[in-house]
């Protein structure tokens, strides 16, 4: 697959990778971006403007845990728009990989 190609559809499904991970329990985005690195090769220069945008959006709140290794930690947490969101984002996710998957069987 082209590298372009391969760069667009991770930038495209990074918010739902996030809402998910978080409908899961409240993380950090250091942590965020580890599973993503792990799940989908996503880098971590990504993550911190997408949290900061969905921060203003209302989609995450963050609130800090004191760290016994250093400074404290900026968690994460799902909001109610943000849960909403997440459904939203799953639905669509849903309708168009099975609308790319019956193409792509018909194109067999």
């Amino acid at each position: 697959m082209p590298e372009d190609l391969q760069v667009q559809l991770k930038k495209g499904v990074l918010e739902l990778c996030v809402l998910s991970l978080l409908s899961r329990g409240d993380s950090y985005a250091y942590e965020i971006a580890s599973k993503l690195t792990n799940g989908v090769g996503m880098g971590e220069g990504t993550i911190y403007p997408l949290m900061r945008r969905m921060q203003s959006d209302r989609l995450v709140k963050t609130y800090l845990v004191e760290s016994a290794s250093g400074p404290p930690r900026k968690y994460y947490k799902l909001t109610a728009a943000g849960l909403a969101a997440l459904e939203a984002q799953r639905a669509e996710w849903i309708a168009f990989e099975s609308s790319v998957r019956k193409i792509l069987g018909d194109a067999s």
